[in-house]
């Protein structure tokens, strides 16, 4: 069904397409299909999936691990933008990393967040003493 748009004084057409447009826009994000991915932690007995959807960019992201993961890890924001998660029991950095379709793992943030999107198939924050091969794709 479409909603329509009724009352006095009469509604202009501009106002009507505009609402219509808007309930057709929300209607296809909430249709859009989910990207669940696996999320695993160095030393963590268990993994957690999160739909990659639900997040706008990388900080969403790592707010929500940050999160779903015993909520003692707090996020560290470095001067070249690398972010990592630090446990604030031990001072460990774990660095966020990703599989991509070719089966390579990646450093979380050197790609654009559309493109991440598309391209990953599971998520691991990785200790950073573990992450020192991993280099971004631009070092390549």
């Amino acid at each position: 069904l479409r909603a329509r748009v009724v009352g006095w004084p009469p509604v202009r057409s501009f106002r009507k397409n505009a609402l219509e447009n808007v309930a057709a826009g929300s209607t296809r994000a909430a249709c859009a299909p989910a990207k669940f991915v696996k999320v695993a932690v160095d030393g963590a007995p268990y993994l957690r999936k999160v739909n990659l959807r639900d997040y706008a960019g990388y900080d969403q992201l790592l707010r929500a691990l940050q999160g779903k993961f015993c909520s003692h890890f707090t996020i560290r924001k470095f001067a070249n933008d690398e972010m990592k998660l630090v446990d604030a029991v031990n001072g460990t950095e774990y660095v966020p990393t990703y599989e991509d379709k070719d089966g390579d793992w990646m450093l979380v943030g050197d790609v654009p967040w559309k493109m991440f999107e598309e391209a990953c198939q599971r998520v691991r924050l990785m200790k950073n003493s573990e992450a020192v091969n991993i280099a971004p794709r631009s070092a390549r």
